[in-house]
This record gives C-alpha cells, sequence and structure tokens, in this order.
C-alpha cells in the first residue's frame, strides 16, 4: 500500500496512454487530475469503476478534473476497453509496471486466500501544481466519482 499522502508533491511519470502517445504529469500541469489505479481491463469491479468515471465525466469536467485510469495492461486492450465500454477518459498502459511503483500501489494483495503481487485499487486526486490533495484507498468502484466529488 502506499505511503503518499495529501501534501506529498505527486511523482511524475512518463507513460504511453491506449493510442500510443506519451503521457506524462506534467501534461495536466494546471489542471485537476484523477489518477486512478486498478488491476485489469473488462474485470467486474474495474468495468464498474471505469464505467461510474464515464457515467459522471461531464460533471468531474464541470468541476475542474481531468481522469487518467492506469493499470498493467497493454495498449490493445485498453483500446477494446474504451471502445467496448465508451470510455471518454485516457488509459495509460503500464505493461512496465514503473506508474505503479512510483505511486507504490504494486504490491502483495490476497485473494480467495491466496498473496500475489497485484495493483492495490488507490486513487490519487492531484492538484493543478502537482500536490496530491487526495488519496483513496478504500474505493467503493460502483460509486467512485462520487467519493471524490463529495470531498470537494
Amino acid at each position: 500500500m502506499t505511503t503518499l499522502k495529501p501534501g506529498d508533491k505527486a511523482p511524475d511519470f512518463i507513460s504511453t496512454d491506449q493510442n500510443g502517445n506519451t503521457v506524462s504529469l506534467a501534461d495536466f500541469k494546471g489542471k485537476k487530475l484523477v489518477l486512478y489505479f486498478y488491476p485489469r481491463d473488462n474485470t467486474p469491479t474495474c468495468t464498474n469503476e471505469a464505467c461510474n468515471f464515464r457515467d459522471n465525466y461531464t460533471l468531474l469536467k464541470k468541476k475542474g478534473f481531468e481522469v487518467v485510469g492506469v493499470s498493467p495492461d497493454t495498449e490493445k486492450k485498453h483500446q477494446n476497453f474504451i471502445g467496448k465500454f465508451e470510455l471518454p477518459f485516457m488509459l495509460l498502459a503500464d505493461t512496465e509496471r514503473e506508474v505503479l511503483n512510483a505511486y507504490e500501489v504494486w504490491g502483495p494483495k490476497k485473494f480467495m486466500g491466496k498473496i500475489s503481487d497485484g495493483v492495490h485499487r488507490t486513487t490519487f486526486v492531484i492538484d493543478e501544481n502537482g500536490v496530491i490533495e487526495r488519496v483513496f484507498t478504500k474505493v467503493k468502484s460502483k460509486i467512485h466519482s462520487e467519493q471524490i466529488l463529495e470531498s470537494y
């Protein structure tokens, strides 16, 4: 689990989106960023979370938020996921887990009694200057955008 907390400078990152475009934290300077980490495309809980962001995307944008999802899936898997569920935001293909490790969301997890490494579902809200404002570790996938909006 992450040790990053509100007030910390958000770790810089360079990654690629679903289309192979290079994306960095600096691209969001001057904007509020919802950077959410999730385990895998097309799984029930991850789909609920992504669709909740999709359904509330207009409201999030009105409140000044950009939304970016991050998982270790490939660009191709992200393209399919975005197309299937009509997601209006970018997904970063962190196949080498560099962003996941920078934000300390990759590590041992227990699932069905088995421990293995994976993504800890976590969301960071980063302010216009690259400082972490909120960290959500108890994500409720079906209402996650509401969790974020209620905290502002």
